[in-house]
């Protein structure tokens, strides 16, 4: 099998290693513009912080290709010959292929803002965006980020990390609205407000104004405010990258379509990762996800299928994780931002305001989801809770076996159910006292 995949990210490059082991005779290509070696995404801002040297991005030594005969070709791919199965490079090589990858990720999205093109004004997605960072934001002393969510607050920390004074323009009336609970959004403003960031809720972009040089100098606001700054970080959010696929005649909407084996509208031609939207999802499912961990299921997943070994693609609960400045925050299974009417809601909050739980319940008991800030939980308890739809009363006589908290860090399970407890009667939780430590049954 001859076997070219476009994109060098984390489905592209879990893949080829997948097929690798299964196809030991495959002969593997991974096309990419973006660098010549696979980079980890998720630590570009350890990079511009300094707590990674930039050859600590790439996850995988440079002898590691050649040892495992997976062939890289750094070049801009500028259209699929799809009738004689063939992948056109700017640099007029065409590279044959039995079956074709499609892994091009995402792009950033703006709004076609005045002034967007100016000089310091720039997205982060991927390398060639935090070189653009590195080099913009030199002898910066104010900065504009807009957009909140998860990529607003690495650009906030990041520029703080320089001592350059940061405005966040955010359309919602608290932080990440679309996604985050009040009480949720209530704990990352307090962590921005602490590290003097600050923020204008319900304020949206209206133009970014440059000076004669073509750089910026300040944006204006939805409210009509002049904001001076040097430099304006659009965390806006992320579209699926499909110019070629679109180009090359693949059915596309939002994103690349594909059934529940990423196999698109071509037989021999695959899509996954950021760039894939399922025609079908599961129930309660998005159609683009783009996230680290469904972007390596989907990677591994399609090399499955592409070794004729096929398998539906299935995620599995929903999860995540991010840190804002020093709070860290992790959510699994369904949190909406508004709580549905058949759903319970428990949130417990410590009372120095740094520290919060929450559990989704249906009235049943069976728990739909939770998010926690500040405690750190283990990912295989929670997986398996909501795999094998655990009730209310299990997960939290059981809590304390999904605290992932280091040793001697102080425990809250008892404080959590006692609050439940009182908060819920008719779902009771009963504690006791083991050799000095709380336990639960």
């Amino acid at each position: 099998m001859n076997l070219v995949i476009i994109g060098n990210g984390i489905t592209g490059v879990t893949c080829a290693i997948t097929v690798r082991r299964l196809r030991p005779d495959a002969h593997i290509t991974l096309v990419s513009d973006e660098s010549p070696y696979h980079i980890s995404r998720p630590a570009l801002m350890y990079a511009y912080l300094g707590h990674l040297r930039p050859q600590d991005l790439k996850p995988y030594g440079d002898w590691f290709w050649a040892e495992n005969r997976l062939e890289l070709v750094q070049a801009t791919v500028t259209h699929l010959d799809i009738t004689r199965q063939q992948v056109q490079l700017r640099t007029g090589e065409a590279l044959p292929y039995d079956k074709l990858l499609v892994a091009t990720g995402s792009v950033s999205r703006f709004q076609n803002w005045p002034g967007q093109e100016l000089a310091g004004v720039q997205g982060l997605y991927g390398l060639p965006d935090l070189e653009r960072m590195h080099r913009d934001t030199h002898g910066v002393g104010q900065a504009v980020v807009v957009g909140g969510g998860l990529i607003g607050v690495e650009m906030a920390e990041m520029l703080h990390s320089r001592g350059i004074a940061v405005t966040m323009l955010v359309r919602d009336t608290h932080y990440w609205g679309s996604v985050l609970p009040p009480e949720e959004a209530a704990l990352v403003n307090r962590q921005l407000q602490a590290h003097h960031i600050q923020v204008q809720y319900s304020t949206e972009l209206a133009e970014i104004m440059g000076d004669d040089a073509g750089r910026v100098r300040a944006v204006r606001t939805s409210r009509g405010q002049e904001i001076a700054c040097q430099w304006v970080g659009l965390a806006t959010g992320v579209t699926p990258n499909i110019s070629v696929a679109q180009e090359s005649g693949l059915e596309t909407d939002r994103g690349i379509l594909v059934n529940e084996h990423l196999q698109t509208s071509q037989p021999n031609v695959f899509a996954a990762g950021d760039c894939a939207q399922h025609r079908q999802p599961a129930s309660d499912e998005v159609p683009i996800e783009q996230l680290w961990y469904t972007g390596r299921q989907q990677g591994e997943t399609v090399a499955y299928t592409l070794c004729d070994q096929p398998r539906p693609y299935q995620r599995g609960p929903w999860f995540n994780s991010a840190k804002f400045f020093q709070l860290e925050y992790q959510t699994y299974g369904r949190v909406p931002a508004r709580t549905p009417a058949d759903i319970h809601s428990f949130c417990w909050q410590h009372p120095n305001g740094q520290l919060l739980l929450r559990i989704n319940f249906r009235e049943d008991g069976v728990v739909t989801g939770m998010n926690t800030l500040g405690i750190r939980q283990r990912h295989a308890v929670w997986d398996h809770w909501l795999r094998t739809a655990a009730p209310i009363t299990q997960v939290l006589s059981e809590l304390g076996t999904a605290n992932f908290d280091p040793e001697f860090y102080r425990r809250h399970e008892a404080a959590i159910v006692g609050q439940f407890n009182q908060q819920f009667p008719q779902y009771p939780v009963a504690l006791r006292r083991r050799k000095g430590l709380f336990s639960f049954s």
